[in-house]
C-alpha cells in the first residue's frame, strides 16, 4: 500500500501530515463516480496524494490556494467560488468530497444546500470534520482542569478553536439532522484519531513554528524532504499512523453520504 506517512512528510508539518496521511487511506476503497467535485480543494495537496488521476473540479473561494493547486495538476479544472454560490448546473457532478473543510465554514446550511443542488440524486457526498471529542481532548485543556483552572482551560480551547479556524466540532446526531434537512442520508460514519493523535497534533501548532516561517519566507513548509531530515519525525508520529484509524474515542468523523433528493 503506498506510503502515505511518507509521502505527506515531504511537504507539510509534521503534525498536518499525520492527520492527512490517515485521512488519504481511507479514500483507497472509495468510490467516485465522475464528474467529481471537491469542495474546498484548498493549495491541492491532499488531492496530489490520495488519489490516482485528478478530479474532474476543485473549488476553492481563496484564489491563493486555487493558484498552488494549479501547480500540482490534481484536478482538470479549478474554480475560485464561494460554497453557497457554485457556478455549476443543478445535478452536474455524481459524486463530492470535502476533507477537513466544512468545520472551517461559519454558515455551513447554505452551503450542503448548494452542495446538494449541484449533485444528482443518489450521488455521493464523503466528508470529515473534528467531532464533539476535539475541544475537551485537547491535552492542555485536560491538564488544566485536572490542577483547577478551569476556566483557564475554557480560554485555551477557545484559543485552540480559534488558531485551527473551527466554527463546527459537532456530533454525529447534529450532522445527522443538517444533513437530512437537505437531502442527504448517512451511509456510513466512523470516528478516527484517538487521543494521542490529537496531541501530537496540538503540541505540533506550538513546534511547527519553523515550518510557518519557511513557508513565509521560501513557499515551501519542509525545506530539505530528504531522508536524513525527516527520520526522526517519521519515527515520532509512524506509530500514530500504523494504529487502527477508526478509534471510538476519535476526534475527527468520517462521513460516507448520498444524495437521495
Amino acid at each position: 500500500m503506498k506510503d502515505y506517512l511518507a509521502l505527506h512528510l515531504r511537504d507539510l508539518p509534521y503534525f498536518r501530515a499525520l492527520l492527512r496521511a490517515v485521512e488519504a487511506r481511507f479514500y483507497k476503497d472509495i468510490s467516485l463516480p465522475g464528474p467529481v467535485l471537491d469542495l474546498g480543494c484548498g493549495d491541492g495537496h491532499f488531492a496530489s496524494q490520495a488519489f490516482e488521476k485528478p478530479i474532474e473540479m476543485g473549488l476553492d473561494p481563496w484564489w491563493g490556494p486555487i493558484q498552488e493547486a494549479a501547480g500540482y495538476e490534481s484536478y482538470q479544472y479549478l474554480v475560485c467560488a464561494a460554497g453557497d454560490h457554485m457556478p455549476y448546473p443543478s445535478d452536474y457532478f455524481a459524486s463530492a468530497i470535502s476533507n477537513s473543510v466544512l468545520e472551517h465554514i461559519p454558515d455551513l446550511d447554505p452551503v450542503i444546500e448548494e452542495t446538494a443542488r449541484v449533485l444528482q440524486p443518489g450521488a455521493p457526498f464523503i466528508f470529515c470534520v473534528p467531532n464533539q471529542r476535539f475541544l475537551e481532548t485537547l491535552s492542555i485543556g485536560g491538564w488544566l482542569d485536572r490542577i483547577g483552572l478551569s476556566g483557564l482551560a475554557k480560554s485555551y480551547r477557545r484559543f485552540f478553536n480559534r488558531i485551527s479556524r473551527h466554527y463546527h466540532c459537532d456530533s454525529h446526531s447534529i450532522w445527522e439532522r443538517r444533513l437530512e434537512n437537505h437531502g442527504f442520508v448517512v451511509e456510513s460514519c466512523w470516528d478516527y484519531f484517538p487521543p494521542a493523535a490529537l496531541h501530537v497534533l496540538e503540541w505540533g501548532h506550538f513546534f511547527g513554528l519553523p515550518s510557518w516561517i519557511s513557508k513565509i519566507l521560501f513557499g515551501r513548509w519542509i525545506l530539505a524532504p530528504s531522508a536524513w531530515n525527516l527520520n526522526c519525525t517519521d519515527r515520532l508520529v509512524r506509530p500514530h499512523y500504523e494504529r487502527d484509524p477508526q478509534s471510538p474515542q476519535g476526534v475527527y468523523s468520517f462521513y460516507i453520504t448520498r444524495m437521495i433528493g
